[in-house]
């Protein structure tokens, strides 16, 4: 029979919070647990305390039965090393010094602390559980709550514990040292709460680092599960700085180039036209009601585009129009909206159905009339493509949800899907996390499930890390080579149709990114909640994706659908990388309108310098805007004086490509959010503003060739 030992859970907690299975364990030399049971027991705890009061995480529970494991295994090497029988040895020196009150303090720890079996532990393995649990219980990164479960104050008030642990102290102390020159067993196990008393994954991080030398091959059976704990609590940690108000603005990101010499340069080629784009961003529902509404008529899809806004735009330069918002979007996105309070909303722009025009737009053959109007004018179309996720209800999760980052299960206990089912599709159903219609958590997972095959599986959204989860979005797995090969064909498709696509996003589709977010090396852990205990290793990382996304697109497009300009919205300081490595034609430069707008003319004169210093190629590179559909309107952060105006000037000069937003030449001021179908503020254009334009900025604008 194996010998398997289990972390001993206070019988008091085990009745509050039915606790019926053992939870972390030592299998041999294997510290096993039961993940499930573990989440379950945090979701029961946090159930029952008090508003205000701290709670915890299911991997506080997870680091706390390890590091009880781990004493076990020091004892085990300390016996085998140091001093055979040193265990027993301790119990015969405490039934001398303290009687029969050593076997009642025994047998009340039996009672107060029982083991999974029904029979009474031997004695010494009852001690050896004392030990550590009084180890445990002086340990200051235990919280109140995380307490309750090894909480010895009983056997303080009712027994000779503290007699017990004194006399255990001297017995350790006397004996031979854990290693030469080295401290004795007891102070051992109490170093890692020394060197890290606030933090249970520093204490792990610890015996990982410094104890390899003390643990020998035990250590090496942990490695896993040491750095799951640490991942697991990593994630904990920033979910809940997420949600207790961490996310936010944070300082203003400019591009970095450190490292950035040894990684290839592989630019992509200029067509003759790309130079000289000047890019107008339109909210596609919003513009064609604002167009309804100054023409008098109705203009609900794109073939009905006059042609005298056509003509505007080229006469103010414009030479590509990015329509925010064409493919058909989510049913469900529109639902969830509107059962939440805006009665008018459409779905998501970026909540997608699929890659076809949408239908209440006209459908292809209203956007086939477009383009060659448009180009009549020397304007051409640009897309979005929103390649990391799709609508949450879209037809590839239907048809093909084995493309999506699942689990049989859902990540956490306290999670529930009995709401409505958002699915317009009679074969699966897709439901919602119960708490996030009453804004009491974003789940990370939603539930699908098929009505003809009885599959059932929690299906992650979209996420980017740096906030709540995107809920009506369903997230690719872009470890699954079928799923990049798809998305390519898609991106192409698109191509055949559109000269200018921007991707959206792009950033979390870099190798690192993919990683961090959601492949994470084993102790990682911090991207998006409950994938760290999905963690591979690097290696095994890099032979499912042994080549960066991007640069596959970027060369399978310019083989397959040559002259199309390839434009990446990325951030996290990858502006270089996207464009010299990746080879997208261009890429965001959000520092260009952050610090314009926050007068830091310094800062900015460093970005440039800084650039020219790296690699001039790269400024031309840039796409350079003073609003986008993610900020406050131009006129909200500049006005509509002289910064303004000074700002505009940058923007129609520097070396990239210029980006307009929607409204910003007419001085508009509401930001059309993703999910609007009209303008809610009923603006008139500034025709003085409009007048001081014409006559300041068009004219540099219809001169890019110079810049």
């Amino acid at each position: 029979m194996r010998d398997v030992r289990w972390f001993h859970v206070r019988r008091e907690a085990r009745q509050t919070y039915a606790i019926d299975e053992p939870l972390i364990g030592l299998d041999g030399d294997l510290v096993v647990a039961d993940r499930a049971a573990i989440r379950a027991l945090a979701g029961r705890m946090n159930g029952v305390r008090a508003a205000g009061s701290p709670s915890v995480q299911a991997g506080e529970i997870g680091a706390l039965g390890l590091l009880h494991e781990i004493g076990h295994l020091l004892v085990a090497r300390y016996e085998a090393d140091r001093r055979p029988g040193a265990m027993k040895a301790a119990l015969a020196d405490l039934d001398d010094r303290l009687g029969p009150d050593a076997g009642r303090l025994l047998d009340r720890f039996g009672e107060e602390f029982p083991g999974p079996g029904a029979a009474p532990e031997p004695a010494l393995t009852r001690l050896e559980e004392l030990l550590l649990t009084r180890i445990s219980n002086e340990n200051p990164a235990v919280g109140p709550l995380l307490g309750q479960l090894i909480d010895d104050a009983t056997l303080v008030e009712t027994t000779r514990y503290r007699d017990a642990i004194e006399r255990l102290e001297l017995t350790f102390a006397d004996g031979p040292p854990m290693e030469d020159g080295g401290v004795s067993l007891i102070e051992l196990m109490r170093m890692p709460a020394r060197h890290s008393p606030t933090s249970l994954a520093g204490q792990l991080r610890y015996i990982r680092a410094s104890w390899r030398g003390i643990l020998g091959a035990e250590l090496d059976a942990l490695i896993r599960r040491l750095d799951l704990t640490i991942g697991i609590l990593a994630e904990e940690e920033r979910s809940l700085h997420l949600r207790f108000g961490g996310a936010g603005a944070g300082p203003t990101e400019t591009p970095w180039f450190g490292g950035a010499a040894e990684e290839a340069e592989a630019f992509s080629s200029d067509s003759a036209w790309m130079p000289r784009v000047v890019l107008m961003a339109k909210s596609t529902y919003v513009w064609l009601d604002q167009l309804t509404r100054t023409y008098g008529r109705d203009i609900r899809t794109l073939d009905a585009i006059p042609d005298e806004e056509l003509a505007t735009l080229a006469a103010w330069g414009v030479t590509g129009l990015w329509l925010i918002g064409l493919w058909e979007r989510s049913k469900a996105s529109e639902r969830i909206k509107r059962m939440r309070g805006n009665t008018d909303a459409v779905a998501s722009a970026y909540s997608l159905d699929d890659y076809a025009i949408a239908a209440d737009l006209g459908g292809e053959s209203a956007y086939a009339a477009l383009r060659d109007r448009a180009w009549a004018h020397g304007i051409r179309l640009a897309s979005d493509m929103v390649p990391n996720h799709m609508g949450i209800d879209s037809r590839w999760v239907i048809d093909h949800p084995e493309w999506f980052l699942s689990l049989p299960e859902p990540p956490y206990p306290a999670y529930s899907y009995t709401g409505a089912d958002l699915s317009s599709d009679p074969r699966v159903g897709i439901v919602l996390e119960d708490h996030y219609w009453d804004d009491s958590d974003a789940a990370v997972v939603f539930k699908r499930f098929d009505r003809e095959t009885g599959d059932e599986r929690y299906v992650y959204h979209g996420n980017d890390g740096t906030s709540f989860p995107w809920n009506d979005t369903a997230q690719l797995d872009f470890l699954d080579p079928a799923v990049r090969e798809q998305v390519i064909r898609v991106i192409l498709d698109v191509a055949r149709r559109f000269p200018i696509i921007r991707f959206d996003a792009a950033m979390v589709l870099a190798k690192k990114h993919i990683e961090r977010l959601w492949w994470p090396e084993p102790g990682a852990g911090g991207g998006i909640p409950s994938r760290a205990e999905h963690a591979i290793p690097k290696a095994e990382f890099d032979r499912r994706m042994p080549a960066e996304f991007w640069r596959e697109v970027v060369d399978r497009v310019a083989a397959e659908v040559p002259d199309t300009l390839l434009l990446a919205e990325a951030f996290w300081l990858l502006e270089g990388y996207f464009v010299r490595t990746l080879g997208m034609h261009r890429v965001y430069n959000s520092a260009f309108m952050h610090m314009i707008r926050d007068e830091n003319n310094a800062g900015y004169r460093k970005v440039i310098r800084e650039t020219l210093e790296f690699d001039p190629a790269i400024l031309g590179r840039y796409v350079n805007f003073l609003t986008n559909p993610d900020e406050e309107t131009a006129i909200e952060q500049l006005g509509t004086g002289d910064k303004y105006f000074g700002a505009a000037t940058l923007l129609a000069t520097l070396p990239g490509l210029p980006m307009i937003g929607h409204g910003q030449l007419e001085g508009l001021t509401e930001k059309y959010g993703m999910e609007y179908q009209r303008a809610y503020r009923d603006e008139r254009p500034n025709e003085g503003l409009m007048a001081h334009f014409d006559a300041q900025i068009v004219p540099l604008l219809r001169e890019r060739r110079r810049y």
